[in-house]
């Protein structure tokens, strides 16, 4: 894999760094990583993979641009709206640097078609949002011997690590079991300071070049923890956990699984907003019933300060975690129809009051943005 002289060029300025230098280049244009995921972090890493030369670039995802993305995904642009996500990166990167060669895989990354895309790459990068994929990733990196390169925003906080079974722990050791369905809400639902999704995407795209060079010290057994408001870096250390079902010495888990089973919830939110079709009604039909049924309680679950982006008029306003507390407030035997802002809570608060007895409830499918976008346009959708 000798550089050409354009490629020296490009890459004059890692040529002049003794660690890495032109073998160091060269392996660079001989290896490749595997990004899942091209939103917050998979933007700024598959960046930087390409422009530092990163020979074959993998991208897996399934979802298409939306305005919502561009706060923080900046691989893509304004006019990408509308279009997938692996095509607007694709393209993104090979105008970056048409010297590396960009696949693109247009599906969702399962237990069925792991191993075949990812088992020609060098190292895995995971920049996903949900827990299934995450733990998928991770299982199929022990299976296949290959470095885990993880990372996780929320809000103003980030973490990063390298997970590789091989040399010290798996994602596994850390986190044997996926949090409770519901319980660690995502940034659709508590939002993150874009740059965030820079500062922890660009660990990881440092992390991965390291692997890739052998150089310096990976983030194996260390898990890397920073806050954006105090700008502060913190890091804890890991041990391999002897009784990992994974990478143990009495593993169990042997081969890929079915990992929304294993975490009770779906890798991806495309049906997000709909508790059932028993559960559901639609935004229309909510407009069509307010006329009919007067004493009708309408329940938002929202944080009290996202009523001041939108709010729906008469709305009693209990955020879903002081829900459980406060059902002494509600009355059972009154009809009422709970909303968040695109579903997602409103169908945890469901299932919340379906338990404590309330059987004349029902879900406002796509939340209060569903309202906005079919009801009352003069409502911002966010």
């Amino acid at each position: 894999m000798e550089l050409t002289h354009e490629e020296i060029l490009r890459y004059s300025r890692h040529l002049l760094i003794p660690e890495v230098g032109l073998r160091g280049q060269e392996k660079l244009k001989a290896s490749s990583a595997l990004i899942i995921g091209t939103g917050g972090l998979g933007s700024p890493v598959a960046l930087y993979l390409a422009a530092a030369g990163v020979g074959r670039i993998g991208l897996v995802d399934y979802d298409v641009v939306d305005a919502s993305n561009l706060q923080r995904q900046v691989i893509h642009s304004t006019s990408a709206v509308g279009q997938l996500k692996v095509e607007s990166a694709k393209r993104r990167l090979l105008d970056l640097n048409p010297l590396i060669q960009v696949d693109a895989y247009n599906e969702p990354f399962t237990s069925s078609n792991a191993i075949k895309i990812a088992k020609d790459y060098d190292v895995l990068i995971d920049c996903t949002d949900n827990f299934p994929t995450r733990y998928l990733t991770n299982d199929l990196c022990v299976f296949l011997g290959k470095p885990n390169v993880y990372g996780s925003i929320y809000r103003f906080d980030g973490q990063a690590s390298v997970f590789f079974a091989k040399e010290g722990p798996c994602y596994r050791c850390l986190f044997p079991e996926p949090p409770p369905p519901g319980l660690v809400p995502s940034c659709a639902e508590g939002g993150v300071l874009g740059v965030l999704s820079a500062t922890i995407g660009s660990v990881q795209a440092t992390e991965a070049l390291k692997i890739l060079l052998g150089i310096g010290s990976p983030l194996v057994g260390k898990l890397l923890l920073y806050n954006a408001l105090d700008m502060s870096f913190d890091f804890v250390t890991l041990k391999k956990n002897p009784k990992c079902r994974v990478c143990g010495p009495n593993a169990d888990v042997t081969e890929l699984i079915d990992y929304e089973d294993f975490c009770g919830v779906p890798s991806h939110d495309h049906d997000k907003g709909s508790a059932g079709a028993d559960w559901d009604i639609s935004a229309l039909d909510l407009h069509s019933r307010l006329d009919s049924t007067p004493n009708l309680l309408l329940l938002d679950v929202r944080e009290p300060h996202e009523l001041v982006i939108s709010a729906l008029r008469g709305a009693t306003n209990i955020p879903l975690g002081q829900l459980a507390a406060r059902l002494s407030e509600l009355d059972s035997a009154r009809e009422m129809v709970v909303f968040c802002k695109s579903g997602t809570r409103s169908t945890r608060a469901l299932e919340l009051l379906a338990s404590a007895g309330f059987k004349k409830v029902e879900n406002l499918k796509g939340g209060i943005n569903a309202w906005a976008r079919d009801v009352d346009a003069s409502l911002p959708i966010y």
